[in-house]
């Protein structure tokens, strides 16, 4: 057995963590890439069948929007897109588009909004995620299938290795037990010394506390880990060190590494209901469904 690849004192000093984890400054075109979802964001709420603005939680911004296959819902498998932007930006109403995909091949997708650093923690934010889901099931009764951009990556995992029934003993041990996560942190050491931790207010217990990388796994079933091939030596460390690592604890990983895609264009194909990405997700999601609760 291979000992689990982590960050230590040594490596900190040896890398530039900034330099490793400022995708905006990697890819100096991001504000016309975000500018682009959000054009395409509006215009799919236009066009899709989608329920708007509904509460999942008590926080102020925990409102999640739900789209629906254009061939009916009563039956669809339901999948849950969690955004990026390092816990402290962004919101779900930027990503409506990237549904698209899942939607043409009769998926269901919930995109959530969650509070942001500094205004919560980052602990908060898991546990609007968890409550997000706990509500999805509630509503639903199926279980979910959770993929994650960035941020959203690592509430993904966290999703994923949540032992639900020690929140609640009426959930199903399988309401979130699969998930794709995108160009995801999976160890948040790396941040506390960087300008990123400005908002989050990360000490190195937090930071260990809150990477999903050490979590027991007993009840995880998948995590695929897909990045960017273009992105930073981190982002690429970051989701095989995930797989490997859960991997040896009994769980079924996938990685992913996407050929001319960087942390910004990696997500696109979410929103083309022929890409291979589109088409793993649907899988795991229709895989959930057939074991039922």
């Amino acid at each position: 057995m291979s000992p689990e690849i982590t960050v230590s004192e040594q490596d900190i000093a040896a890398v530039d963590y900034e330099v490793e984890y400022n995708n905006r400054a990697r890819v100096p075109e991001h504000p016309d890439i975000i500018a682009g979802w959000v054009r395409d964001a509006a215009a799919y709420r236009e066009l899709a069948e989608c329920e708007l603005d509904l509460r999942y939680d008590k926080g102020a911004r925990c409102t999640l929007d739900l789209f629906y296959p254009a061939n009916g819902h009563d039956d669809a498998p339901l999948a849950l897109f969690i955004h990026g932007g390092y816990w402290q930006a962004m919101d779900g109403k930027t990503f409506s588009s990237l549904a698209r995909g899942l939607n043409r091949h009769g998926i269901s997708v919930a995109i959530p909004t969650y509070d942001l650093c500094p205004d919560v923690t980052v602990g908060d934010i898991v546990d609007e995620m968890r409550a997000c889901c706990v509500w999805l099931w509630k509503r639903h009764e199926r279980p979910l299938t959770v993929f994650g951009h960035s941020a959203g990556g690592h509430l993904t995992a966290a999703m994923v290795a949540t032992d639900w029934p020690a929140i609640d003993a009426s959930l199903p041990q399988n309401l979130c037990v699969r998930g794709y996560a995108i160009s995801g942190l999976f160890e948040l050491a790396p941040l506390v010394e960087t300008s990123i931790n400005g908002a989050l207010s990360l000490d190195t217990t937090a930071a260990q506390n809150l990477s999903p990388l050490t979590w027991p796994v007993a009840h995880a079933t998948h995590l695929t880990a897909a990045v960017g091939g273009l992105e930073s030596p981190e982002f690429l460390r970051q989701s095989k060190t995930v797989c490997e690592t859960w991997r040896r604890h009994g769980v079924e990983t996938a990685y992913r590494e996407m050929d001319g895609k960087d942390h910004f264009t990696v997500i696109s194909d979410l929103a083309d209901p022929d890409s291979t990405m589109v088409r793993e997700i649907v899988e795991l999601a229709r895989r959930e469904v057939l074991k039922g609760p």
